[in-house]
């Protein structure tokens, strides 16, 4: 039979408490060798999110004679590891319970893919930029809409031109060289970055609803915050400088073009973030808009929330943890900094 107990007096601040007497009751129930550990954070979605209270109730898993049920306000923002050890033969006593609470803020990371989650840049970005490169270097070749919706399946875009002219030919202006051909793609890349920067300098391109309020949130609650981008880094530099402001910019740490050798859906630039910023991947969530970049994200370790952008509407997100179509502002708010803490809950309770 089940036991709960509701507001066990825990505090954050030892390692030990005086469990009450339900609580006490609770475990003095004969089992095996049975180690818990949970972490709690802030509930936010509108059926597990007490507003006035902030109350979670985690169930932990036990064997099929005996479960413990833990609830407490005290609970939030901590980490609880709960071993014990008993033996049929000896009903447990609270000597066999070894409780450690740690203070913990559950989410260390906010890490965001950039084109198509902090802008929609894809269709009227880089592919424009792109084709006015073709152009301005005569190579007669243009990317239309949906020809530029498959290429985007192959992550940066020195990749990006490199398998479009292996499958349809190199232009003739190409050397033949595969050395030279990959200086040639290199040059190619530097003016389409230079002519998308231009629009984003120009602020063509806006922001995306919800991004600025989701940083401002988490930068507030000292959460860390990065933009994890397989484009040029110059690019993904301006786009963070001019549309989300220097203030916000200089807070924001980049992980983008080159600095990993694989780009996404591998994982490499994830795991640097992590690496980098001191943070626990099962600690971080990821915004994302592809398939290729959510790969990356559960490859990493870390949650991953997709907001659908133009270009990836009707691709299958079945592993994502959560599906929006844009973060959104009040009125239209789909979801919060709360609601991403509360997505790393259920990986704590075992």
């Amino acid at each position: 039979m089940k036991k709960s107990v509701t507001k066990a007096p825990l505090t954050t601040s030892s390692s030990r408490f005086t469990p009450n007497k339900k609580f006490h009751r609770a475990l003095l129930k004969p089992m095996a060798s049975t180690t818990f550990s949970l972490s709690l954070s802030t509930l936010a979605s509108s059926t597990a999110y007490n507003s006035g209270n902030h109350i979670p109730t985690i169930s932990c898993k036990s064997n099929e004679k005996s479960s413990l049920c833990l609830s407490s306000s005290s609970f939030l923002g901590s980490r609880l590891n709960v071993s014990r050890r008993t033996s049929s033969a000896n009903p447990m006593s609270m000597r066999n319970v070894r409780i450690a609470c740690s203070a913990s803020v559950l989410l260390s990371a906010l890490l965001f893919d950039c084109d198509g989650v902090l802008v929609d840049t894809e269709k009227d970005g880089h592919r424009i930029s792109f084709n006015d490169t073709f152009k301005e270097k005569e190579l007669g070749v243009t990317w239309d809409v949906d020809l530029y919706g498959e290429l985007l399946k192959i992550g940066g875009g020195k990749e990006r031109m490199t398998a479009y002219f292996n499958k349809t030919g190199w232009p003739e202006k190409a050397p033949s060289d595969e050395e030279e051909r990959k200086q040639f793609i290199a040059s190619l890349h530097k003016l389409k970055t230079e002519l998308f920067m231009a629009l984003i300098e120009k602020k063509l391109l806006p922001l995306r609803p919800g991004v600025a309020k989701l940083i401002d949130q988490a930068l507030e609650k000292g959460v860390k915050v990065a933009v994890c981008s397989t484009s040029n880094e110059k690019a993904v530099t301006a786009i963070v400088s001019f549309l989300l402001g220097p203030e916000r910019a200089e807070k924001i740490q980049i992980f983008a073009g080159d600095v990993v050798p694989r780009k996404k859906p591998d994982p490499a630039i994830y795991t640097l973030a992590a690496s980098t910023l001191g943070v626990d991947p099962s600690s971080c969530v990821v915004v994302e808009d592809s398939t290729i970049g959510l790969a990356a994200a559960k490859a990493a370790g870390m949650k991953c929330i997709v907001t659908k952008s133009s270009y990836t509407a009707e691709e299958d997100f079945l592993n994502a943890d959560a599906v929006f179509d844009c973060i959104g502002d009040p009125p239209e708010e789909r979801f919060d900094l709360a609601f991403c803490g509360s997505l790393l809950q259920k990986q704590y309770v075992s």
